[in-house]
């Protein structure tokens, strides 16, 4: 509910949760973190929808380049990164320097342009390929991503969420089946936990509405701040675990 206005999948949140108190082992947490958005995401989606604002051509750029991506990070994730330790690593490297950064953008809003232009299609892919590719590591989807890249730019929340939501639900449900085949050829444990990924789910479908819902009476600048703090909280956790 917290995440979704502004296009943020709250699996980004959810998977060191998964990690710590529910013990879910690696690389199994990533599926789990994906299973958990193509439940959840129809709800805001849905919304969304109604409101009219999910037809923006943004939402087809971010899938054409995220939904390839998504599969090169599984592949990734399977046979180059399964430990813990290197996966913790991974977790504070994003979400250290991203909170840090949507911190810095709401503390001095002055140095934010107030409109800017849409990058070029080309370049827009290929950001949303790298991004893809990073999500599919991290079990996120992409989207997660590119929402905050994209209001940092100065697009505006109310375009960038539904798009970057899109985005994070149609790579998510590549990324689960390109898992689904990698457990056939891996002796990892890549098979997503079902009861877990279903519940969290069902959470995320009923607040990911209630957020898209809200979107429109919420203090954008609090919201921000609020989930910088948490971004840059939990990836510090996660860089003193690992050290």
């Amino acid at each position: 509910m917290v995440t979704a206005p502004v296009g943020v999948s709250g699996a980004v949140f959810l998977l060191p949760v998964q990690l710590s108190l529910f013990s879910v082992p690696s690389p199994a947490v990533t599926p789990t973190n994906l299973l958990f958005n193509v439940v959840a995401g129809p709800g805001a989606l849905w919304r969304y929808r109604r409101n009219g604002i999910l037809g923006d051509p943004l939402a087809r750029r971010l899938v054409t380049g995220t939904l390839p991506g998504v599969v090169v990070g599984a592949v990734i994730r399977v046979f180059a990164v399964p430990g813990p330790a290197v996966f913790r690593l991974l977790i504070a490297l994003f979400l250290l320097p991203l909170g840090l950064w949507l911190c810095a953008r709401t503390l001095f809003p002055a140095r934010r342009r107030r409109t800017a232009p849409e990058p070029p299609p080309h370049t827009l892919t290929l950001l949303a390929l790298v991004v893809g590719a990073v999500g599919g590591v991290y079990g996120i989807g992409g989207g997660s991503l590119l929402g905050p890249i994209l209001v940092g730019r100065g697009l505006p929340v109310q375009r960038v969420a539904p798009a970057a939501l899109a985005a994070t639900f149609t790579t998510s449900v590549v990324g689960a089946a390109a898992f689904a085949g990698l457990s056939l050829m891996s002796s990892a444990d890549v098979a997503p936990d079902w009861p877990l990924g279903l519940a969290c789910g069902t959470g995320g479908l009923i607040g990911g509405y209630l957020g898209a819902r809200l979107q429109p009476h919420l203090p954008e600048t609090a919201l921000r701040l609020l989930l910088g703090t948490l971004a840059a909280a939990l990836g510090t956790l996660y860089a003193a675990q690992t050290l």
